[in-house]
């Protein structure tokens, strides 16, 4: 009866929690083998059919190849390989023809392909680099046999660490292979002409020149030459080139191309570059404390998650608005737009396997999922108006579906201030002893004033007076003089009596190493006994910590402790270079006795 009960109860809560929440189940399969993350899923209706299908950008993991993935409901309705790794996909309308078909565009290595209907219908590569001068010499020498595959590796390597302009591929290839395989890389590629092909980090769409959601759109591509290209719906030429200080890894864009529009680039330095139309450079600059690992554009706000697992608001400006710290670290994030609300909110993936939707600093509804989130999209799929895609860490697949009842209520429990920010504080009554000290600072200010100067100087007379005299009898841990360079760190480890003191000494120098060192230890010896007091030290390398290892015995039954000189000298010299006190504790097996 127990266990029945029990059983019931347990059924009972599920059953509550399904009724409680917002969302339907569709479908759940940790098997998928997706593995992708959010800016390469896309729900859009490919074929003008009003069949919202989804593309997936998989990248293979495991030694597989990538592949473009198209699903409709749960299962894989298309799949075709990739030749490189996708950075990311969008759809787009090219024309204004009927009937309006979007397209796809699939960023992928230094190329985007562009399918329509889900067949190839055009390929855009980025434009080539100047090569490397100093390359393209080394490799002309290697074509005429005038030097062999050692010395070229050995030159590419010097022309690596210090040219502004990177290597080729070709010999970046070359610079990882085996001193066996050399000759026969030289003997295939010498004879062709060395090309430096940049690759595209990430793309999004920005509205030609309506604002309507049918309207034509480019494509804007951050690529790693640190440059944003705008190409042409139709012809895919170039209508615009921007340079950022970093490489971009996030973009949002808002507006129209022909009219006004902004560009926002979160950036591998950190950083957060806001273009807009006409400007070749970013004309504000929002400074992260730490690296972005998303970028969400909400109405007017930029919503960016960092690895400090929080969600910090900005103006497009730049001025920060609100900070909500998140329980877990951030792993993805994409935008929730439900339109029949007209509500727009922010998704969050988070490493508990949690994924939160914010409005603002405002927490709408938690959604657990399974395993940790990796990618997220929100839209229409299939004749679903409000669908939530989610892959998962594991490869696996869940779809969920916004109840039409559903209503996003701001709550939680854990955003704003805390309620005991609104508790008026008891502020204690002014007293006279309060009244008389505030009177008396008003009328000798400036006596008290100059009373506090005056300690202040002989606060920081004394110090240095002190500091002086640490560095004249060498009783600082550390070496001040250029020419011996030293550092000495003791630790003391056992619990008695007898102890292990381990003196680690290092020799910061560059370039010299340290010799004729000698150890010497100052101690009672009423209290303790070492087997060596006094020792030479081997020859210090420079960069490298020695660690010299002494046993020290407490000879005191009456748990007392006393403080162990340890002096580091050198050959010929009677002044020590450096010195360090060792306090050390009292003995717990004496005292326990």
């Amino acid at each position: 009866m127990a266990a029945a009960s029990s059983s019931d109860s347990d059924s009972g809560r599920a059953e509550s929690n399904e009724a409680s929440s917002k969302w339907l189940d569709a479908h759940y399969d940790p098997v998928a083998n997706i593995h992708t993350f959010s800016a390469c899923l896309v729900l859009a209706d490919l074929h003008g059919d009003g069949e919202h299908k989804l593309v997936v950008g998989d990248l293979g993991p495991g030694g597989q190849q990538p592949r473009l993935k198209v699903l409709k409901g749960p299962r894989v309705l298309t799949e075709s390989p990739l030749p490189a790794l996708p950075a990311a996909a969008a759809t787009f309308l090219m024309e204004q023809h009927e009937p309006q078909a979007p397209a796809l565009a699939l960023a992928s290595g230094p190329c985007v392909y562009v399918y329509k209907n889900l067949r190839p219908y055009f390929k855009f590569s980025l434009p080539q680099l100047p090569p490397n001068p100093l390359e393209q010499d080394v490799w002309h020498q290697a074509k005429e046999d005038r030097i062999d595959p050692l010395t070229l590796k050995e030159m590419l390597e010097g022309i690596r660490e210090k040219a502004e302009v990177p290597l080729s591929v070709q010999s970046l290839r070359f610079l990882q292979l085996e001193l066996s395989e050399m000759e026969a890389f030289v003997n295939q590629h010498k004879s062709k002409s060395i090309k430096r092909q940049t690759v595209i980090t990430t793309m999004t769409t920005l509205k030609k020149n309506l604002a309507d959601e049918d309207a034509v759109s480019c494509l804007v591509l951050g690529s790693e030459n640190k440059e944003l290209l705008v190409l042409d719906p139709e012809a895919f030429t170039i209508l615009a080139k921007m340079s950022l200080p970093s490489v971009p890894v996030f973009l949002e864009a808002s507006g129209q191309f022909d009219v006004e529009f902004r560009l926002a680039a979160a950036c591998r330095n950190g950083n957060i570059y806001i273009l807009r139309r006409d400007s070749k450079h970013p004309k504000y600059c929002i400074e992260l404390s730490a690296q972005p690992v998303g970028l969400v554009r909400v109405h007017k706000v930029l919503v960016v998650g960092s690895t400090e697992d929080s969600l910090h608001g900005f103006t497009h400006k730049g001025k920060k608005l609100w900070t909500v710290q998140m329980p877990a670290a951030i792993l993805t994030m994409n935008l929730l737009e439900q339109r029949s609300r007209g509500l727009q909110a922010v998704m969050a993936g988070l490493a508990n396997g949690e994924v939160r939707i914010y409005r603002d600093k405002a927490l709408l509804n938690v959604i657990r999922a399974p395993d940790a989130v990796t990618s997220l999209c929100f839209g229409r799929y299939g004749r679903e108006e409000n669908t939530l895609i989610m892959t998962t860490r594991g490869g696996g697949l869940i779809i969920k579906i916004l109840k039409r009842t559903a209503v996003f209520v701001e709550g939680g429990g854990e955003v704003g201030p805390p309620p005991a920010q609104a508790t008026k504080l008891n502020v204690p009554r002014k007293t006279r002893l309060y009244v008389d000290q505030t009177l008396r600072e008003r009328e000798a200010a400036t006596a008290m004033h100059r009373a506090f100067q005056t300690d202040l100087y002989l606060l920081r007379l004394r110090t240095a007076r002190a500091y002086v005299q640490a560095l004249e009898s060498s009783l600082s841990p550390m070496s001040v003089t250029a020419r011996e360079p030293l550092k000495l760190h003791a630790v003391v480890q056992g619990l008695g009596p007898t102890f292990k003191l381990t003196l680690h000494l290092q020799n910061p120098s560059t370039a010299r190493p340290a010799l004729g060192l000698l150890i010497c230890f100052l101690y009672d010896e009423a209290l303790y006994a070492l087997p060596r007091a006094f020792f030479k030290v081997p020859l210090l390398v420079p960069g490298l910590s020695y660690p010299l290892e002494t046993f020290v015995e407490s000879l005191g039954n009456k748990g007392v402790s006393d403080i162990i000189k340890v002096l580091v000298l050198r050959e010929g010299q009677s002044a020590p270079l450096l010195s360090a006190h060792i306090n050390m504790p009292v003995s717990e097996g004496l005292a326990a006795a």
